[in-house]
């Protein structure tokens, strides 16, 4: 009797993988998505507590973000401290190895099919603690995800997954980690395909939604319920306020396009060593970190006071302008901040202060300031992300109030316009990813191709035999009528040809033998008898379509042996795949 653990690894693992080859692999994906959320929130949870039991420890009044209660000589060292300290840490690190947050994971995406490595997440672990626990302007939520998409990409490349279902889970950790950050799962699955994955699919909605919805769950657990902003009861008071709503959208596009200008503009200076970078961005928060604390930290306690309005209007324009000005020069001059913590802050203290100014205008007419302020955040968000839907949802879910998606979304789609089209600004991801000579490559025919992986259309039928062989070898190589031969050399698989011209060949000869009596030949060379041979190469087992198609264009080869490491110098052929394979198989899924 066999034993019951290898019939699981020899029969259901394989077949589990085999499914999920393909596109249509939703049991798996779904089963996957769960354990991807549930995962990830137990990260997040970690790398939360990381950040404040040091904070509540250091800060007055154990208030994990009071650093503007701190003395100003705390207040003016402990940034220049820790971006010196961020500095010194990463000096130490190869470039590829400095890069984190949601951009390295849309670059892993793009060029290395989602594959994330162990290092990559523990770097990003510390460097995501430092830069709040130290002070900077900075945000958790960047850090999550990568942390996040790190955990479901270790977790497929552990069950050596195929890289298509990689891609997935990579979209599933994104959107975890914002659920888990902000208990906001619609918005953590729309922040995943909107603007890591660019694409929806029918097949991605369903593991990221169970994976954000297990992630904010396991939240719960730990944190509570309540959303990560308590919000009151917020409404428009008259359609008489759509003109200043739209002003504020004017508004806050502008502040947008000015953020993503500076980061740019500092991003200039990436070739200088990152120890003089990170220690002039810890000079320049200096002053910042003295005269506006606000802009400390994440922020959320100032972000809750302008939503309940208890902030003055100088406050507002000050801490919001400040926020603008210093997160884009430390982020730009390579300090590892997140952008989606400081454009909530930004866009809520920016609309807050435009609140302000409405109510003095027209006081009979104005909404709250908080109004204003769930406004800002929702336009901020989705003008420096270009990721419109993300940000309606999120501010759908953080306030509750199915009264704000009318305003919301008039001016979340009117400040990214003015953000994108007056000032020509796209989304801050990208911009990045150009600034670093990368493209992100969002085509449906590419998409398409991403989405399968070669293990879904090879060609099973398929047998390996040595170029030489004798007569009655090659009969009985072929009794099993394969379709395809692999010819074997010396260093491996160098030709491919039908079982077809072999049986033709064989029979060619004994019919020449029979009425010419000549004898049969000893031994077959399989690369000189007549027959349609074509060149190959190899491509891995968990491969998508994609790298298939960039390996024929980079060898020009006419054929590709589908293979896996079975063992130390074993490699184990699963099938081949026709370049017309994929043309048809395209075709055919398109049709």
């Amino acid at each position: 009797m066999r034993n019951p653990r290898r019939l699981f690894a020899d029969n259901l693992i394989p077949m589990f993988r085999r499914r999920l080859s393909g596109v249509d692999a939703l049991p798996q994906l779904a089963l996957l998505g769960l354990l991807s959320g549930i995962g990830t929130g137990l990260v997040i949870i970690l790398f939360r507590r990381a950040i404040e039991l040091p904070l509540e420890h250091f800060l007055p009044g154990n208030d994990s973000e009071a650093f503007e209660h701190l003395d100003m000589l705390t207040r003016g060292l402990l940034p220049l401290a820790g971006a010196l300290s961020i500095g010194l840490f990463l000096h130490r690190l190869s470039t590829s190895d400095r890069k984190v947050g949601v951009v390295h994971v849309m670059e892993r995406l793009n060029y290395h099919q989602g594959y994330i490595t162990f290092r990559s997440a523990v770097i990003q672990f510390v460097v995501g603690v430092g830069t709040v626990i130290t002070g900077q302007s900075a945000g958790r939520e960047g850090p999550a995800v990568h942390l996040g998409a790190a955990f479901s990409s270790l977790m497929g490349q552990w069950m050596r997954l195929p890289n298509n279902s990689i891609r997935t889970l990579v979209a599933c950790g994104c959107a975890a980690a914002i659920a888990a950050s902000f208990n906001t799962p619609i918005a953590g699955v729309i922040f995943a395909m909107e603007v890591v994955m660019m694409e929806y699919t029918i097949a991605g909605f369903t593991p990221i939604i169970l994976a954000a919805v297990s992630a904010a769950v396991v939240s719960q657990v730990f944190y509570g319920s309540d959303p990560a902003f308590s919000v009151p009861v917020l409404t428009m008071n008259s359609l008489l306020e759509i003109p200043w709503i739209l002003a504020i959208a004017v508004f806050i596009g502008a502040a947008a396009a000015l953020f993503i200008f500076l980061v740019e503009f500092a991003g200039r200076f990436h070739k200088r060593p990152v120890l003089l970078r990170l220690a002039i961005a810890g000079l320049v928060m200096v002053p910042f970190a003295l005269l506006v604390p606000e802009v400390m930290g994440i922020g959320y306690d100032t972000v809750g006071q302008a939503i309940d309005g208890n902030l003055p209007f100088l406050l507002l324009l000050t801490a919001g302008a400040a926020k603008v000005v210093i997160t884009a020069i430390t982020l730009g001059l390579g300090l590892p901040n997140s952008i989606i913590g400081p454009s909530i802050f930004m866009g809520a203290t920016l609309g807050g202060a435009m609140g302000l100014v409405g109510a003095y205008l027209a006081p009979d007419l104005a909404s709250s300031v908080g109004f204003y302020a769930m406004l800002g955040m929702g336009a901020m968000m989705g003008a420096v992300l270009q990721a419109p839907l993300a940000a309606l949802m999120a501010l759908l879910e953080l306030t509750m109030n199915p009264h704000i998606i009318l305003p919301g979304m008039l001016v979340i789609t009117v400040s990214g316009l003015i953000t994108s089209e007056v000032f020509g600004k796209k989304s801050l991801f990208i911009a990045t990813l150009k600034s670093q000579g990368l493209s992100y490559q969002s085509s449906p025919v590419i998409q398409a191709l991403r989405r399968v992986s070669v293990g879904a259309i090879m060609n099973r039928d398929l047998r390996r035999t040595p170029r030489n062989l004798s007569f009655d070898e090659a009969t009985d190589l072929l009794r099993s009528e394969p379709k395809w031969l692999i010819v074997e050399g010396s260093k491996g698989p160098t030709s491919l040809m039908l079982g077809a011209d072999l049986a033709r060949y064989l029979e060619d000869v004994a019919t020449e033998s029979r009425e010419k009596s000549t004898e049969r030949p000893e031994t077959i060379d399989l690369m000189e008898i007549p027959a349609h041979r074509r060149d190959i190469s190899a491509v891995q087992y968990q491969a998508t379509l994609e790298e298939a198609m960039d390996i024929f264009d980079q060898t020009e080869t006419e054929a590709l042996y589908v293979h896996r490491h079975a063992a130390p110098m074993i490699q184990r052929i699963y099938g081949v795949v026709l370049k017309s394979d994929i043309e048809s198989y395209y075709q055919y899924r398109r049709n």
